[in-house]
Order: C-alpha cells, then sequence, then structure tokens
C-alpha cells in the first residue's frame, strides 16, 4: 500500500497540476506541499494549519477536502514521530496567555504616554491661542494711533505743526 503523500502526489499528476500552480493559487509555501507529499508530516507548521494546508491542497486539484482531511489525520497518526496534538495545542495555549498578559501589562503604560502627548497638545494649542490673541490685540493698539495720527496731518494745513 501506498503512503498519503504519494496517493496525493499521484492525485495531482493525474489531474495535470503542477505544485507552482498550488502555491500561487493557495499561497502555500512550496516546501510545505513537498513535505505533504513525501509524508513529511514533522516539517509542517502543525496543528490546525496542516490540515487547512491539506484542505488547500485537495481544493485546489479538485479532491474531496473532507475526506483528505481525514486520510492526513489517520497517515499523521500512524507515524511513530507524531506527537499527541492535545499536548500541541496546551503548549500554544500557555503560550498564547504569557502574550497576552504581557500585552495586557504595557497597555496601560501605553494610555499614560498618549495622555501626556495630548495634554502636551492641549497645552501647546493654548499656549498658541494665548500669544496668537496677544500679539493681534497689540498690533490693533499701535495700528489705531498710527492711522489717526495720518489723517490729523492730512487735514491741518501745509508748514504749520501739529
Amino acid at each position: 500500500m501506498t503512503g498519503f503523500g504519494e496517493t496525493l502526489r499521484k492525485e495531482r499528476e493525474a489531474r495535470g497540476v503542477a505544485l507552482e500552480t498550488i502555491t500561487r493559487v493557495t499561497k502555500i509555501s512550496n516546501r510545505h506541499l513537498l513535505a505533504l507529499e513525501q509524508n513529511q508530516f514533522d516539517s509542517l507548521p502543525g496543528g490546525v494549519f496542516n490540515k487547512g494546508i491539506v484542505r488547500g491542497y485537495a481544493r485546489a486539484v479538485g479532491l474531496n477536502e473532507e475526506e483528505w482531511v481525514r486520510r492526513y489525520v489517520s497517515a499523521y497518526h500512524s507515524t511513530a514521530g507524531s506527537q499527541d496534538e492535545e499536548t500541541d495545542w496546551v503548549q500554544f495555549a500557555e503560550n498564547a496567555s504569557k502574550g497576552r498578559r504581557s500585552a495586557e501589562g504595557a497597555r496601560p503604560e501605553m494610555r499614560l504616554r498618549w495622555a501626556g502627548v495630548l495634554l502636551l497638545l492641549l497645552a501647546l494649542a493654548g499656549f498658541s491661542w494665548f500669544v496668537w490673541s496677544y500679539v493681534r490685540t497689540k498690533v490693533s493698539s499701535n495700528a489705531a494711533p498710527v492711522t489717526a495720527q495720518k489723517t490729523t496731518s492730512a487735514a491741518s494745513p501745509a508748514g504749520t505743526p501739529n
């Protein structure tokens, strides 16, 4: 009896589909497809990703996805080097929860930083408004006497001092 990968490869070749075509259609790495065809399951990413690779491969070739996933699971469990999937998932969940805890611990610091930036921007905007209104008031108060002086000197006769 032939192995899972060899049967999968024969089905692909019988339909005239190249590995490059499957890679282009599914975006699955060519090395993962080769590992699947060569029964090198330890070279695959693991967990549900492997089932996704088998599903994508089967879909691209035109095979029954569920049937080939069942065949893959059977072949995976029959290999001597395969680990229990539950152990893999427990390790994955532990690593994910560790990552979340460290990310959640950094969130208050980030909120504090953004609050500081916002406060600084508001202070800068307030200071800018104050300077603008102060300068505008000074310019308008200095412009009024100059305008009045020009109108007064234009009204007085030539040669008489103001």
